[in-house]
């Protein structure tokens, strides 16, 4: 049989696009919709596949009457919408300062982006010993007069701050590195009119700067928002969701219904709960940046 030129090339193509084709199938595709089968199901799986029985939906029915699912829920919007616009505008702050102040521009840089780039492990340990009673922050704060100063990651009320400021902190030098690219890309000549006409330098940081890297801040809102909608190695490290439900978001509550509690089909649900709702959020956040962000 003779086989056209034209099929040739094709088999050629498909042939290097199938590794990673196969690959996305057996490691991406198939767990998801592996993940669906077993979110309707009640599933041990360490005892194998014949203890799985399907339960016909009563994970999703379940999840809401779970108090540590709706407190775990809470919490994930507690810390995204605590994160996320802190992290940016302080980012956005200082690649402003950094860009027009700074002496050395690169090696400050690189000093705020190498937290984004260590192990959030070794990061997660440090900040421990930074709250512990004899750490620098709690030094800190009995040298300003406070007697008693809260115990930080074992305080169920300071728990969660505690852990939304080393995010802030983890996180800033990301959304930095991205707006100086942003900022060095921008037009001179809006702001040598400015100056011309005697704006100050907060007028055209707030009529200039802000509206011109709009587009830029609606990237990094939507992806840190998902990125913080999957915290969990700090929470792991530094309180492992406690005390109480105080720390318990959806990523970490999904691991231990799955590897504590070997319920693996009622963490499939929960997955599934995730991705609805961020799913729904960005979308909000598409639907909404028509208002906002401008691309001329």
């Amino acid at each position: 049989m003779k086989i056209s030129r034209q099929l040739k090339t094709d088999i050629v193509g498909y042939t290097f696009i199938a590794p990673n084709l196969i690959g996305f199938l057996i490691f991406t595709l198939f767990p998801v919709a592996f993940s669906v089968v077993i979110s309707f199901t009640d599933w041990d799986y360490t005892q194998g596949f014949n203890s799985m029985t399907f339960n016909w939906g009563n994970n999703f029915v379940e999840m809401w009457k779970d108090e540590w699912f709706v407190a775990s829920l809470i919490n994930t919007f507690y810390f995204s919408f605590a994160v996320v616009p802190a992290t940016v505008f302080i980012a956005l702050v200082l690649a402003v300062v950094i860009d027009k102040y700074v002496i050395g521009k690169t090696p400050v840089r690189l000093a705020m982006f190498m937290p984004y780039i260590s192990n959030i492990v070794a990061l997660s340990i440090v900040w421990v010993m930074m709250y512990s009673p004899y750490g620098p922050i709690t030094q800190l704060v009995q040298s300003l007069g406070v007697e008693n100063p809260p115990k930080w990651l074992g305080d169920f009320n300071w728990a969660m701050p505690a852990i939304i400021v080393m995010s802030i902190w983890a996180g800033v030098g990301y959304c930095i590195m991205i707006y100086t690219s942003a900022i060095q890309s921008l037009p001179t000549e809006q702001y040598e009119a400015a100056e011309i006409d005697g704006a100050s330098e907060v007028q055209k940081f707030f009529k200039i700067t802000i509206p011109m890297l709009s587009p830029t801040t609606f990237f990094l809102v939507i992806t840190t928002f998902i990125a913080s909608f999957q915290v969990f190695g700090q929470i792991m490290i530094m309180t492992r969701g406690g005390p109480g439900t105080s720390t318990s978001v959806l990523v970490h509550y999904v691991y231990t219904t799955a590897f504590s509690f070997y319920r693996m089909g009622y963490a499939a649900a929960i997955s599934w709960i995730l991705f609805i709702v961020l799913f729904i959020i960005t979308i909000i956040q598409w639907q909404g940046q028509k208002k906002w962000v401008s691309y001329t």
